[in-house]
């Protein structure tokens, strides 16, 4: 089951309409609430003595793309032995750990939580033993079917160790006829449905796979002899490894002795890329579908000030994800660009007591106003999306109470509408504020001078999605597969 999120409580004047949410009675940890929540990430190598360790560093580069847990998987070419634990990538992996951990080939996986709860069973990798041999799997993505999937093979007396939905294509890999490790993957991968970039460990083997409408991103690359493959490339950077391609979606790739293999285990289907992952998602360094997301966010900020240009003194970008779409509105507006907004990158787990007085100590802690760049100014705040709203208001009012003359607030992509089933772990519909209010009344919430989102038709530009190779459900509420019943009562409850 998707995993739940805290319930904000609601208030609004307005009769007949879903009420615009409160601030929160309390802010624990992470500042954005406001935001979607990272998925995961995945790597993995082969032909390198020191695999487990150049895992480690992979899972380092992409410890954005989860901070739940992590965990890391090796072969020795006999044997199949894995590490994993709840928390950061350096609270999981010490130097003992990594020795412990030798083999030439290996897979990591740094998670949060989208499927399935939040405790140790569920870190990934996942390992089994079964009559193929020993086999790791880490798995970015969700399965829209997991749950019917699920139901199915536990009344035919399967036995589940987690609540993940990866587990689900371990138990039909384990039940295939077929004899060959690939076919039993493509076997298994035949049953479920929805958005899945997987690694695999095998004794002597590594797999990459990604789905057929390619939802999530997955590259390979090339370190002296060994191969790899990442979420993004920033994790190539680390190792000094050369980026070779993306997977194509409904590619399987196997690396071993021979080197790279590239079978095609399904059948075209029509592409379903995650836009988030340039909106948001990932680092700015990356190449995400082949192209540099430092670009994609930078252009998304110039078409934005096209759309809705505004007299003012300075962007300010919302640190740190909100900073190139920023340097782009500021480019294409002649506006300058001041770091009114200082992120304190230290707070990490802070837990804020739930009384009155600290009510919007969270982002306080995580937020700090430069004065002297904001008072008496016209000020541009640039954010690269707004979700619930919440996060949103308290640093407009930030921005003011700094002595700002004026708030406008843009953001770099359209309003959210939809929730996502694909591995993004976002609120109900309800909780989306944009899903059941009008742009002037989200202004009026956030209490914004003006409020502009980037359109639909921009935000397509920007990626120069001519193909239509993008899924854009969270902006369109048309899902480019089935959802099955039980996960929309769960995200789209009113």
């Amino acid at each position: 089951m998707l995993s739940s999120q805290k319930k904000h409580s609601v208030v609004s004047a307005r009769r007949g309409k879903p009420a615009l949410p409160a601030l929160e009675a309390s802010s624990a940890l992470a500042m954005p609430v406001d935001k979607f929540h990272d998925y995961c990430g995945v790597f993995a190598i082969y032909g390198h003595s020191d695999a487990a360790r150049l895992a480690h560093l992979g899972l380092y580069a992409l410890q954005h793309r989860g901070q739940e847990s992590a965990g890391i998987a090796v072969s020795d070419g006999v044997n199949v032995v894995c590490h994993k634990g709840m928390g950061y990538v350096n609270e999981v992996f010490n130097a003992e750990t990594l020795k412990n951990l030798s083999g030439h080939l290996a897979i990591g996986h740094t998670r949060y939580s989208t499927s399935g709860d939040t405790d140790l069973r569920n870190a990934q990798p996942l390992t089994v033993s079964c009559q193929k041999g020993q086999v790791a799997l880490a798995h970015n993505g969700n399965l829209v079917n997991a749950s019917a999937i699920r139901r199915e093979l536990e009344s035919k007396g399967d036995i589940f160790q987690t609540t993940s939905d990866t587990e689900v294509i371990l138990h039909f890999f384990a039940r295939s006829r077929q004899t060959g490790i690939p076919e039993s993957l493509a076997d298994a991968l035949d049953r479920v449905e929805g958005a899945y970039s997987l690694v695999a460990l095998f004794k002597d083997s590594v797999y990459g796979i990604r789905d057929p409408r390619g939802f999530r991103p997955l590259c390979l690359g090339r370190l002296d002899d060994a191969y790899v493959l990442a979420s993004e490339t920033c994790a190539f950077d680390l190792i000094d490894a050369a980026y070779l391609r993306d997977i194509e979606p409904g590619e399987m790739v196997i690396l071993d002795r021979r080197g790279v293999t590239s079978l095609r285990f399904a059948p075209p289907a029509q592409a379903a890329q995650c836009i988030f992952e340039h909106v948001y998602f990932s680092r700015p360094d990356s190449l995400v579908f082949g192209r540099s997301v430092q670009e994609s966010r930078e252009m998304l900020g110039r078409l934005l000030a096209r759309e809705h240009p505004v007299e003012a003194d300075c962007v300010v970008p919302v640190p740190d994800s909100g900073v190139p779409a920023a340097t782009g509105f500021a480019e294409e507006s002649g506006i300058s660009l001041k770091l009114g907004l200082i992120r304190n990158h230290y707070v990490g787990r802070t837990f804020i007591e739930p009384t009155q007085a600290n009510r919007d100590l969270g982002v306080k802690l995580k937020l700090n106003p430069v004065r002297s760049l904001l008072a008496g100014k016209r000020v541009v705040l640039v954010d690269d999306s707004l979700i619930r709203g919440t996060t949103s208001r308290k640093i407009v009012r930030i921005v003011r109470d700094a002595g700002a003359k004026e708030v406008h607030m843009r953001i770099s992509c359209p309003p959210t509408i939809s929730p996502c089933f694909y591995g993004i772990d976002t609120p109900t519909r309800q909780e989306l504020i944009a899903a059941t209010h009008s742009v002037e009344e989200i202004r009026q919430y956030i209490e914004a001078d003006t409020l502009g989102y980037l359109s639909l038709e921009g935000l397509r530009q920007a990626v120069q999605d001519q193909q239509g190779r993008y899924c854009l459900a969270c902006y369109t509420a048309s899902y480019p597969t089935t959802i099955q019943e039980p996960l929309i009562a769960l995200r789209h409850r009113a």
